[in-house]
């Protein structure tokens, strides 16, 4: 009778088993043999510390199309107000009629008053202090700042330069340079900043609120006779390419690049 072999245990084969773990004990970066994965993924090219190799979103056309036009327009205005152009009469048309318009002239004072850097920084003060408590950084702060601080270094070459005068209202003694106005700009600036310190990416309503908020300042300012339209205008489109840059730089703002 014939006696049947013993069982064979089985034996452990390191060849095939660590074929494909090879590749992480040689450090090559796709496989055993060098060759690439057939994924898409894992062809693309990886990046400076072994990323993935996506790069940072770049500005498109639209990102910049706001600034575009903020400066387009405004050289349009500026042009016709220096030129005595037929846009710049129609402008004090506009500016005389609604001297004389049912806008009640306390509340256009108010509104117009809300322009006075006395109001309108220490509203900005606020946020930039509750910005940095909240991020225990200096970057965002410092940046809103510099924003602020860009108003009066565009608002008052650009008065010395077109030297409009003002409305009537302001008397004969009133000095020229009322293009554009820094009331509208500080106003736009400053409560602008504030919202994207406080909201960063500020959805419709807020953005609704801060537009209607200026639009009120604007509209008191030429009906108390202290300004022309195209002054308020032509200050509103500096400052939406002032908070254009601002909402570059801050983290977390509307045009901030992902990191």
């Amino acid at each position: 009778m014939n006696e049947r072999p013993a069982p064979a245990h089985p034996q452990h084969r390191s060849g095939r088993a660590l074929a494909h773990t090879g590749a992480l004990r040689s450090g090559h970066p796709y496989g055993s043999d060098g060759r690439p994965p057939h994924t898409p993924r894992g062809a693309r090219p990886r990046g400076r510390h072994d990323g993935s190799g996506t790069l940072p979103p770049v500005p498109g056309p639209s990102a910049v199309l706001l600034p575009a036009l903020c400066a387009v327009l405004f050289a349009l205005i500026a042009w016709q107000v220096a030129a005595h152009g037929p846009l710049r009469a129609l402008d004090e048309r506009l500016g005389r009629a609604a001297e004389r318009s049912a806008v009640p002239s306390a509340a256009a004072h108010f509104f117009a008053d809300l322009g006075n850097a006395p109001v309108a920084l220490p509203v900005l003060g606020l946020a930039l202090a509750w910005a940095a408590w909240r991020a225990r950084a200096w970057r965002a702060p410092l940046a809103a700042t510099l924003a602020m601080a860009a108003v009066p270094a565009l608002v008052v070459p650009l008065k010395a330069w077109i030297a409009r005068p003002g409305p009537p209202m302001m008397g004969p003694e009133a000095h020229g340079g009322f293009f554009p106005s820094g009331h509208a700009a500080t106003a736009a600036v400053a409560y602008g900043a504030a919202v994207l310190l406080l909201f960063g990416r500020p959805r419709w309503p807020v953005l609704l609120g801060l537009a209607l908020l200026n639009t009120c300042v604007g509209v008191g300012l030429v009906r108390c006779g202290y300004h022309w339209p195209l002054d308020v205008l032509g200050a509103w489109c500096l400052s939406g390419m002032v908070l254009w840059c601002l909402g570059r730089v801050l983290p977390g703002g509307p045009g901030a690049s992902a990191g």
